[in-house]
């Protein structure tokens, strides 16, 4: 299964109930120029009329504008000139921290997808690659943690 950043992003703006506004705001904060036409195309599903593929840059600083947001600004930032590669364990991570969310949740989440992960098997994710216990995040585990996202702050009112 190969998963798209357009869904990753789709489906992290449903699980999380994220407004347009709440979404531009994300990226606002990490000085990079999005408007609402070009965000609406990204949110779209492949086979919709004015669909755009979403970048990897756009997922990631997403991602960086949703950790500031949510935990505001952080005190040491990431040398710009560095470019990370945006991997599925550092979409995973940017998710936790931007969440605040605790081991437990995070077993939670998973727990919704039907995914059971030891504490260990857990922690590995979130180790730097290189690490002796690290552990790729497949996609697979990755679309099971979005799924598992959109159960847990899930409301129940109809949109």
């Amino acid at each position: 299964m190969q998963i798209n950043t357009n869904e990753i992003l789709y489906r992290i703006q449903k699980a999380l109930n994220l407004t347009t506004e709440e979404m531009l705001e994300a990226y606002r904060l990490e000085d990079f120029p999005m408007d609402a036409s070009h965000l609406e195309s990204l949110l779209k599903r492949r086979q919709d009329k004015d669909f755009i593929p979403a970048s990897y840059e756009e997922l990631g600083v997403f991602l960086d504008g949703m950790v500031t947001l949510k935990r505001g600004p952080s005190p040491k930032k990431q040398n710009d000139e560095e470019a990370v590669e945006l991997t599925n364990n550092l979409i995973l991570k940017k998710l936790r921290i931007a969440l605040e969310l605790k081991e437990a949740e995070t077993e939670i989440i998973f727990g919704l997808a039907d995914v059971e992960l030891s504490k260990q098997q857990l922690a590995s994710l979130f180790r730097k690659e290189g690490h002796k216990n690290f552990k790729a995040c497949s996609d697979e585990l990755l679309m099971a943690f979005l799924e598992g996202l959109d159960e847990f702050y899930y409301t129940g009112e109809i949109e």
